[in-house]
């Protein structure tokens, strides 16, 4: 109820005043300051307060919309409502296909006649860790693979263990990894494989930053004898992955509309159906129907 109050407070304000900043929203920039630790030089602040009245106003507009049935999703106020697209894209698109490699993927065979289950959650099923924060560092591929690692491992030892990101941003480089400036899952999980292992995350715990390689063999959380690919666009195929395998790395086209979701089933028109659109990647842990709209469930 209190968020509810609170757009519905600024969607009076905007209408009363277009000349930014408008002061009519100073409580709730402060209170968006406070909720999210943010502060700013006097210079900074300006900017990004009128950064953030424009992420604000199009979030409103947007749930104004799916109010009315419009859009199938809500957006809602986060960390990065002061920040403009280019950085938040800078920051958050973090997959990287290497281009010039000449590695041919193994890809993964479905079983034939499967009759797939209508609903995969495996939340339910104890095979995902908590949400994580990739903070200020374009990670996602190493979030990615760790959470596909956590839920194979939790299938042969009965043992969720949280892995650690940090050994993967730390330590893989030679597989080809760029770090916070993005990478590949299958270099991740190349790394794991030709390492013997990979760290927990208690024992080599995430801080964002780019560092010197510290994995202990001794603090192994999991290891990984091989991989394999879904081909690429096959949504049959990686649907009979989810439900026979467990939670899968995949790689999504992260628009505009992405960076604000908040609740409901996500869709957009801003992405071309081409690889080279994807730009981030995350963890499908299942999928299912809503109101008659089938839909993939994604940790990010």
């Amino acid at each position: 109820m209190k968020v509810v109050i609170f757009l519905a407070l600024l969607a009076v304000a905007e209408c009363k005043s277009s000349k930014p900043p408008n002061y009519r929203l100073d409580f709730y920039w402060e209170l968006f300051k406070v909720t999210f630790s943010k502060s700013y030089d006097a210079h900074e602040e300006k900017y990004r307060r009128l950064i953030w009245e424009k992420n604000v106003n199009g979030i409103l507009h947007h749930n104004f919309k799916a109010e009315l049935g419009l859009h199938s999703f809500t957006k809602g106020l986060n960390k990065y409502t002061d920040m403009s697209l280019k950085e938040r894209r800078t920051m958050l698109h973090g997959y990287r296909y290497p281009t010039n490699t000449t590695r041919k993927p193994n890809l993964w065979l479905p079983p034939t006649n499967y009759d797939l289950p209508e609903h995969v959650d495996w939340r339910e099923q104890g095979f995902v860790t908590p949400v994580k924060d990739q903070l200020n560092c374009g990670s996602c591929w190493a979030f990615s693979a760790t959470g596909s690692l956590e839920g194979q491992h939790k299938r042969k030892t009965r043992k969720l263990v949280s892995l650690s990101e940090q050994n993967l941003l730390d330590c893989s480089r030679e597989e080809g990894t760029g770090g916070c400036y993005g990478g590949w899952m299958d270099q991740a999980f190349e790394y794991i494989k030709d390492n013997r292992g990979i760290d927990t995350e208690e024992s080599y715990p995430y801080t964002g930053l780019e560092g010197q390689c510290h994995y202990k063999r001794s603090k192994k959380g999991a290891k990984c004898s091989g991989f394999v690919d879904i081909p690429s666009g096959d949504e049959e195929a990686l649907k009979i992955a989810v439900a026979t395998i467990g939670p899968i790395s995949i790689a999504i086209c992260a628009s505009e509309d992405f960076y604000f979701y908040n609740d409901g089933v996500y869709e957009t028109n801003e992405c071309d159906n081409t690889t080279d659109a994807l730009s981030h990647a995350a963890l499908i842990v299942g999928y299912g129907a809503e109101k008659g709209k089938d839909y993939w469930l994604v940790k990010n």
